[in-house]
């Protein structure tokens, strides 16, 4: 009997250890999911042989699903999301699009990483979102994840006008060559991060160094470049209440195409960026309202437009067998207005302008566009 009594407590101590650690491993494992449906509407779309696109209209919608493991000092994430894994600027699927007759649908992993944080150093390796400050996407899309290492040290200033000062670093490898590092296609990135009286005034001067980029993507390329970009941001709040703020972009590509035949005489010089915009309130708790308008200027060469955002035209490589977008060389305006409807779910309207800097054709490119996106956040 006594043997039986030993048995049952060591097995009752091991079923609890167990238990405790199960509680354990669960109380450090999270999970989020979300999901936009999206009404679009695209007109005046002008090709560079003066012809115009069929307007459009679509349905679309996008699903993401993660899950991250940590502690106070570390975190493991992974995230899918659904979208043509060859398209990295736009998870979004359309409905009935490629006569699939309700066949399965494209998912992708989008993020997997591992990330440190001890006092004021942190890092991360592996595939996350880009780690330096912005303030939109004209530069660089919320939807493309660079793959590599990123850095950052902070300085906090507990009192004073400087709230704190962050250097960010990172290597970023966008397409390995299977050989020495320099001869991958790759970039880096350096910022200097401050905020002022309560993030009142935010400066974040950057330089970004992309080496051995191809000038089509996805295989298309004909010829690789190097872009040496200076970025210099801010944000400003104008008024704490109502919460009316300004931001602004400039890009200057500082590389020398000159020598550099396989680019087009018109466009060597092409390579400055302007975005301002002016934003009142946000989208934090319910009955929020947002307004914001923001007018772009980019030129050819101020950013790598495969990586930055697709959203404001209808400008792809598709002549090249790719579907990323071609979203530089233009100017435009986008209007945005939000209403948080609950905690988790948000309505937003955005409407775009943009035509063509330069013309790559007889004529320059053009594009309007509507979209109302339904958020929901689980």
């Amino acid at each position: 009997m006594r043997r039986i009594l030993i048995l049952i407590l060591c097995a009752s101590l091991v079923a609890t250890s167990l238990q405790a650690q199960k509680d354990s491993l669960l109380s450090k494992l999270d999970f989020s999911a979300d999901f936009r449906f999206r009404v679009e509407q695209d007109w005046n779309s002008q090709k560079s042989d003066g012809t115009f696109r069929n307007d459009r209209s679509r349905l679309r919608y996008r699903a993401r699903a993660g899950a991250t493991y940590g502690d106070e000092w570390y975190q493991a994430g992974l995230r899918i999301r659904t979208g043509n894994p060859r398209k990295q600027q736009d998870p979004q699927l359309t409905l009935g699009d490629n006569f699939r007759e309700f066949g399965t649908l494209p998912i992708a992993l989008e993020k997997a990483y591992f990330q440190g944080k001890w006092s004021t150093f942190a890092f991360w390796v592996g595939k996350n979102s880009f780690p330096f400050a912005k303030s939109n996407e004209l530069f660089w899309s919320d939807n493309v994840f660079p793959e590599g290492v990123s850095l950052g040290k902070s300085f906090p200033f507990p009192s004073g006008v400087v709230d704190i000062l962050e250097l960010r670093g990172g290597h970023f490898i966008i397409s390995t060559s299977g050989k020495s590092f320099d001869q991958d296609a790759y970039f880096q990135g350096y910022q200097v991060y401050a905020s002022f009286s309560e993030k009142r005034v935010e400066l974040f001067p950057s330089i970004y160094l992309f080496k051995n980029i191809p000038n089509i993507p996805d295989g298309g390329d004909t010829f690789v470049l190097d872009y040496t970009i200076l970025h210099l941001g801010t944000r400003v709040k104008l008024l704490n209440s109502p919460g009316i703020a300004m931001e602004l972009d400039l890009y200057q590509n500082i590389q020398d195409y000159d020598q550099l035949d396989s680019i087009p005489e018109n466009l060597k010089g092409e390579k400055s960026g302007l975005v301002v915009g002016f934003k009142y309130g946000g989208l934090r708790q319910r009955k929020d309202w947002l307004f914001k308008v923001s007018y772009a200027w980019l030129q050819r060469y101020s950013a790598v437009d495969f990586l930055a955002q697709n959203d404001w035209a209808r400008w792809d490589y598709s002549a090249f067998d790719s579907p990323d977008g071609r979203l530089t060389n233009f100017k435009g305006i986008e209007l945005v207005a939000g209403r948080m409807i609950q905690k988790n779910l948000s309505l937003t309207m955005k409407y775009y302008f943009v035509e063509q800097l330069v013309p790559l054709g007889q004529a320059k490119e053009t594009g309007s566009r509507i979209r109302f996106d339904l958020d929901v956040r689980l």
